[in-house]
């Protein structure tokens, strides 16, 4: 037989056997259910609108109808399809008319997995939302409603008290946030849990989160993605930080080769630090030094480290090698 054609079957049987385990493996893994599921038997009779919940959840009804979701019936493209409480909680005909709780769907018992599959019923299908399932807060039971009010925004005076606002951001009070139905404001929703990086933003050089000049949804994507620490990913790993400091993307003659192997964190600490530069050490020269010293031989093209003393006159390094992000004229990144 020709040996082309045996390497070929054995080939295909092999695919064939991936395939079916594949399958079997992933129909295996759907171990959590949507916590909404309509039966065949729920007809359009069965919901009667939003309106008949408030004779029973006046509080609740009021509250949610000054939110997004509760705009939902207004738009045309929403014509036709279920909205309101029912389109969470399940059409509520048989639950008002026999007063049995047991008749509506309700998430007070509901794992954190089960209530995130109702919502991505809907919010699914979009880049910011497409990972959710495969991100950190899945994985550790983070859901949906531990960040979201889907029944209200929070109410209240919501104004900073100082006259100087930067941007959007830090208009409004810690407790109150105004936009995507967030419990609080962000960052200070995602200092509640991530607390450890808090005294990072009180280094003396710092991305001026708690300030409010920017959001921790800048450069993290809180529903998932396939970046280290959820980094916000469109063109490379960096995404997030070359949205802001776009001049040192290139594409340069001269590359640095941990900028673009490594990333941007290979030198710098993103929340804060101690340097003007937020780099990892306090001195210039003690970071080039990882890995430009004599006795590390960073390749074969490249300078093993500096033959001068480290003395105070070159203990900054870039004052040298200006262009140490990647240089269109010098091999050595000077200027």
């Amino acid at each position: 037989m020709n040996p082309n054609r045996i390497i070929k079957s054995s080939l295909l049987c092999v695919s064939l056997a991936a395939a079916v385990m594949w399958l079997a493996s992933g129909s295996a893994s759907q171990s959590v259910k949507p916590a909404q599921i309509k039966p065949a038997s729920y007809n359009a009779a069965d919901y009667v609108g939003s309106e008949a919940c408030k004779d029973c959840h006046e509080d609740q009804f009021k509250a949610y109808s000054h939110t997004s979701h509760a705009q939902l019936a207004k738009i045309g493209s929403w014509k036709g399809k279920v909205t309101g409480c029912e389109s969470c909680h399940g059409p509520g005909k048989d639950h008002i008319a026999e007063g049995d709780p047991a008749k509506i769907i309700s998430f007070k018992n509901k794992s954190s997995k089960e209530t995130a599959e109702t919502c991505l019923a809907c919010h699914a299908g979009k880049e910011e939302r497409n990972n959710f399932r495969r991100g950190e807060h899945w994985r550790n039971d983070i859901g949906c409603t531990d960040c979201h009010s889907p029944h209200s925004n929070t109410t209240g005076m919501n104004l900073a008290s100082s006259n100087v606002h930067v941007t959007t951001a830090n208009a409004e009070k810690p407790g109150f946030s105004s936009i995507r139905m967030l419990k609080m404001n962000d960052p200070q929703l995602c200092l509640s849990c991530h607390s450890e990086v808090k005294p990072a933003f009180s280094a003396p050089f710092h991305h001026k989160v708690l300030e409010g000049a920017m959001r921790c949804s800048d450069c993290h994507n809180p529903h998932g993605g396939f970046e280290l620490k959820q980094a916000r990913l469109a063109t490379g790993g960096d995404a997030a930080c070359i949205k802001c400091h776009a001049d040192k993307q290139g594409p340069f003659t001269y590359e640095h080769a941990p900028v673009k192997t490594e990333g941007c964190t290979a030198c710098h600490t993103p929340h804060g630090s101690a340097n003007p530069r937020l780099l990892r050490f306090s001195a210039v020269n003690q970071l080039c030094l990882t890995c430009h010293s004599v006795a590390h031989d960073v390749g074969a093209v490249e300078p093993s480290g500096p033959q001068h003393n480290q003395n105070a006159q070159y203990a900054n390094c870039t004052a040298c090698h200006v262009k140490i992000h990647g240089s269109r004229s010098s091999p050595v990144f000077f200027r």
